[in-house]
């Protein structure tokens, strides 16, 4: 099963905080089967939260959890025109990757959050990012360089 789908994406993730728009992204993951729990998760990504904020300089948010509630490493992505509140310095996220391993899955979704991470430090992979046309596109992108890469 592939890290991410067409339907793990939202390109118009347009809600007023973080956490309706992890929701948002996280229902993604139980419509595709990946999660049993929902509110586990969600427990999950906000405990991760509070101990410190994932977002990253450039409109980066990259919520991230292990949890008992994830059947299958997965990856989410959500593209916010007016930007959500990942708590970075510079400003508001546009860019949104939520990263779900199931609780006692090794260290997979560090080795994803480490590659993609370094990924969006590329101004050329954050725009392709924020000017793909369609779902499949992200994923085609997203696939070649950060899965396959």
């Amino acid at each position: 099963m592939s890290l991410i789908s067409e339907s793990q994406v939202i390109l118009d993730l347009d809600y007023p905080d973080r956490h309706q728009a992890t929701r948002a992204l996280a229902e993604t993951l139980v419509a595709d089967g990946r999660c049993t729990d929902l509110d586990l998760f969600l427990s999950d990504v906000r405990k991760r939260e509070e101990q410190m904020a994932t977002g990253l300089p450039g409109g980066i948010g990259i919520p991230h959890a292990r949890s008992g509630g994830i059947t299958t490493p997965s990856l989410v992505f959500g593209r916010s025109r007016n930007g959500i509140d990942w708590g970075a310095e510079d400003g508001p996220a546009t860019l949104i990757f939520l990263i779900a391993a199931p609780d006692g899955g090794g260290d997979a979704h560090l080795a994803i959050l480490a590659k993609l991470a370094r990924k969006l430090m590329r101004k050329d992979f954050r725009q392709s990012l924020s000017d793909a046309a369609t779902a499949a596109e992200v994923v085609e992108i997203v696939e070649r360089e950060v899965v396959n890469a």
